[in-house]
């Protein structure tokens, strides 16, 4: 039986008359107080570096092992796909590549939806996209769908789930925040380790299809770390506004102005103008990333083209998984160390360096040990590069402009890893030999890593050099003081700056 209203619209009959604006006004009057009474109840809101927040950091080390170890299974299912399909490795290659270009490229994206919507809902929506893109794509019938469902769908949603998972973990740690990112980049080594032995083993009992039909309801488990993570009590209180600001007079005008601001918000395209530290860094992990990911494709597929048993070709990349697992943590507290404050740049740089020069060792011997020690090794520059990548941004770049510079940061790497495996895929079809596309991912890398090294150091002598002129101008300025007593007056001494 419905409830009487009561207030100043009820009537005899329990019913809602007709309202009128004088009624509605009425309405309005005597509902806000208890509006203002709702407001100042107080919220179950979870505390920063409290109990829950250990529960959200293994929340988020699971979202991260789901999210961003997948893609290293990806080269699994290669043979399989090109032989299903009758494609050519350059078009086999852009599943992929695909794949982890919306992985980057849409994190402006996900922070508009973080900021409207919050982490929590951000995050399972992501984990909603992701299962529906794997089990789409077990109904694929050609490789156009492949792209659509397993490549932007599941891209679109590892995304959210993963960007959105990292920001609320800024807000659940304060004091061991440093310790909680080290400890959740431990996911992504989990899933590096487990997602291809996972997928090996499905592979041979259900095929490739119902290997992804599984891996959609892997992926739900997003949906369960997002529940997780309950939204946190800020010492900022939300602004509340009583009335909607009026409408703008031209709707196109003020729809062009709002996406412009919103553009600029968040991307950093007066940074990339105005800072050359953050232009050389974009350009060299730009052109590194060319190279940079074509092991992680390809190094099953070669394994195998070496008459490498399956089993083991899987083994490799869980290899370099396992070694990330305790080397990306001690890579991170070494980073953070004052001593290498100083040179991280050039750290930065000689990882890329050593993870060039490793992959011509890959191509120089198919032989089963030799690649076990090629993963090894190539886990050390791995480690380094996965530190030292948001570190040396943040040492380039001030911390109030660095969202803005991370974002436009991680949009143009997605339109480098978007054409780093068809262009490999490409050469693998004219030459049809594996050992190119290694040779390929060393030119990149250590050319990226000259290229930075070089540019950080000439960029570092010119600082040096305008703060020796500015000191020499200061110390003449004082001893000129001095000679000439408090009492007098010099004149001006004007320099001129013929280089900025």
């Amino acid at each position: 039986m419905p409830r009487p209203m009561r207030g100043p619209l009820a009537t005899s009959q329990g019913r809602c008359p007709s309202v009128t604006p004088a009624t509605w006004a009425a309405a309005t009057v005597a509902v806000r107080p208890w509006q203002r009474r709702q407001q100042r109840m107080p919220q179950a809101l979870e505390r920063a570096d409290g109990s829950w927040a250990w529960v959200v950091l293994l929340a988020t080390m699971v979202t991260q092992g789901l999210t961003l170890g997948f893609p290293t299974c990806i080269g699994i299912f290669f043979t399989d796909l090109q032989w299903e399909f009758q494609a050519s490795n350059s078009q086999t290659s852009w599943i992929p590549s695909i794949l982890m270009a919306v992985l980057h490229m849409a994190g402006p994206l996900c922070s508009i939806l973080v900021g409207r919507f919050g982490c929590r809902v951000t995050t399972m929506l992501g984990g909603v996209l992701a299962s529906l893109g794997m089990v789409a794509s077990s109904f694929s019938r050609n490789l156009s769908q492949l792209y659509f469902t397993a490549g932007f769908i599941t891209g679109l949603g590892m995304c959210f789930s993963f960007q959105s998972s990292v920001t609320v973990l800024g807000f659940y740690f304060v004091r061991r925040r440093v310790l909680a990112n080290a400890l959740a980049s431990m996911g992504v080594s989990l899933g590096i380790t487990l997602w291809p032995l996972l997928s090996r083993y499905l592979l041979e009992d259900l095929g490739w299809r119902g290997t992804f039909l599984v891996f959609g309801g892997v992926f739900l488990h997003c949906c369960i770390c997002g529940a997780i993570m309950r939204p946190v009590a800020t010492s900022v209180a939300p602004e509340t506004k009583e009335c909607p600001p009026p409408p703008p007079e031209t709707p196109a005008l003020g729809c062009v102005a709002a996406c412009g601001r919103t553009i600029q918000r968040h991307l950093a395209f007066d940074i990339l103008r105005h800072n050359t530290g953050y232009c050389v860094y974009v350009l060299g992990v730009m052109w590194s990333i060319l190279g940079f990911p074509l092991p992680q494709v390809f190094l099953v597929p070669y394994a195998m083209w070496h008459r490498m048993d399956e089993q083991q070709a899987a083994l490799l990349i869980s290899i370099i998984g396992f070694s990330n697992i305790f080397l990306r943590p001690l890579a991170g507290l070494m980073a953070g160390r004052p001593a290498f404050a100083s040179h991280r740049k050039y750290l930065f740089s000689l990882a890329f360096l050593l993870n060039g020069l490793t992959n011509l060792v890959c191509a120089a011997s198919g032989d089963f040990w030799v690649l076990v020690g090629y993963c090894l090794v190539y886990s050390v520059s791995m480690s380094g590069i996965g530190a030292l990548i948001f570190q040396v941004l943040m040492d380039i770049v001030p911390m109030d402009q660095f969202p803005r510079a991370l974002g436009l940061f991680t949009v143009l790497d997605g339109f480098a890893f978007l054409i780093s495996p068809p262009l490999a895929g490409l050469l693998l079809d004219a030459t049809n030999n594996f050992s190119y596309v290694f040779f390929m991912s060393s030119f990149f890398l250590i050319s990226a890593a000259l290229f930075m090294g070089g540019s950080f150091y000439a960029l570092q002598k010119k600082e040096q050099g305008k703060r020796a002129v500015v000191a020499d101008a200061l110390e003449q300025d004082i001893f000129l003081e001095a000679k000439d007593g408090p009492g007098k007056q010099r004149s001006p001494v004007i320099m001129y700056v013929t280089s900025v």
